[in-house]
């Protein structure tokens, strides 16, 4: 008897799923929609600048939603997730992408900017994986990727970066606790960390010559990540390619924290 051809492509198809995409208003946020939507998947897309999302569910066309929100806001998260339930009919995957920074030495960092970072990074995903894991939970099945980084594994170096840095390592163990919890229900979650790849929020540490070199000559690879070379990822965590991975941290980072 023959046996039927394999189709390893296939593993990473979203045909027929829903994607929720946090921060989608730029950088990251903007090609992870794309790559999912490009995957099969209807997006979901939010973030606080409705112009922005207006233009990329232009350029997506078809199966593009876009809902503005603030996920500083918890009253913001919970009428996003009633209504992308609402208009998408369900939400299959969870991308926790929006973010935000702040740079400084630790003596110096004012307690407001602590809790506006912590808020933002962790506090944020944390309400998003409770709302939608809900729902998931009651469908069983399910899967949300948090997007934490690498500096949630290492200390940031010559660039202090200390509510930033505990934000991430907590979205790291909290995807490990999350995961633990809600693996024998249908829900998997994972983290992706990325390196250094140019976004709003560091545009001014690429934009310097010296800022460059520094991450050059940091990484092992030579350079900072390129567009495109978080898709593979994304994929991976988000689609069926990944059905036995829960609670893995995926690293890419040019082995920035491999020395």
């Amino acid at each position: 008897m023959a046996m039927p051809e394999l189709d390893p492509a296939a593993a990473f198809r979203l045909d027929g799923k829903v994607a929720l995409v946090t921060g989608a208003s730029s950088g990251l946020g903007v090609r992870f929609a794309r790559v999912l939507h490009a995957a099969g998947a209807t997006v979901v897309i939010t973030a606080r600048r409705a112009d922005r999302l207006s233009d990329l569910a232009g350029d997506l066309g078809s199966r593009a939603i876009p809902i503005p929100g603030d996920v500083a806001s918890a009253q913001a998260r919970m009428a996003l997730v009633a209504r992308a339930i609402d208009e998408a009919g369900q939400i299959d995957v969870l991308v926790n992408n929006a973010g935000t920074s702040s740079e400084g030495p630790s003596i110096d960092l004012p307690l407001d900017e602590w809790s506006r970072v912590i808020e933002v990074n962790l506090a944020g995903p944390f309400h998003m994986c409770q709302l939608v894991g809900r729902h998931m939970l009651e469908r069983g099945s399910g899967v949300i990727v948090n997007v934490a980084s690498m500096l949630g594994l290492v200390a940031a170096g010559l660039i202090p970066q200390p509510a930033y840095a505990a934000s991430k390592g907590g979205l790291v163990n909290l995807t490990r606790e999350l995961a633990a919890e809600w693996a024998r229900k249908g829900v998997r979650v994972n983290s992706l960390c990325p390196g250094y790849f140019r976004s709003e929020m560091n545009e001014t540490l690429f934009d310097a010559e010296a800022g460059m070199r520094y991450l050059r000559t940091r990484t092992p690879m030579g350079r900072t990540g390129e567009e495109g070379e978080l898709d593979g990822p994304l994929l991976l965590l988000a689609s069926d390619a990944s059905a036995y991975m829960t609670g893995t941290t995926l690293v890419v980072d040019g082995g920035w924290t491999a020395v």
